[in-house]
Formats: structure tokens, sequence, C-alpha cells
């Protein structure tokens, strides 16, 4: 579709769809620069100190030691 295409189109809708029209056209933009930006990546130990792992954390579990 051309850009004149799209012009006749929207100029044969309502104002209120217009309006919408351009709504969307700005999510899309929005949408579109959100995506352009770089993920930031986590710095490795970067969560240090932030919880705690109990120290029994390796203790095998009551329920397995019939098998054990």
């Amino acid at each position: 579709m051309t850009y004149l295409q799209f012009y006749k189109k929207l100029q044969t809708l309502p104002a209120p769809y217009q309006a919408e029209v351009e709504d969307f056209i700005d999510f899309l933009k929005a949408k579109q620069q959100k995506a352009d930006q770089p993920k930031k990546r986590p710095v490795f130990g970067s969560a240090t100190g932030q919880f705690e792992i109990s120290p029994e954390f390796d203790k095998p579990l009551d329920d397995f030691a019939d098998y054990m």
C-alpha cells in the first residue's frame, strides 16, 4: 500500500476512527523504539548479598534416605 492509498483510506474514516489510527501509529512507534533499545545484560555477581542459601541446601532429602 502506498502512502497515497493509505491517506485516501484514512480520509474516508470518521474523525474518531482517524484519532484511533493516530493512537495506534503512536503505539507502534513506541513499541519499535522499545525494541530497538539494547537489552541490558546483568553483570556477573550483581546479585551478591541479595539472597541467602540455607546451609542445608545440599543435604540429601529425608524422602530419599531409603535409596542411599
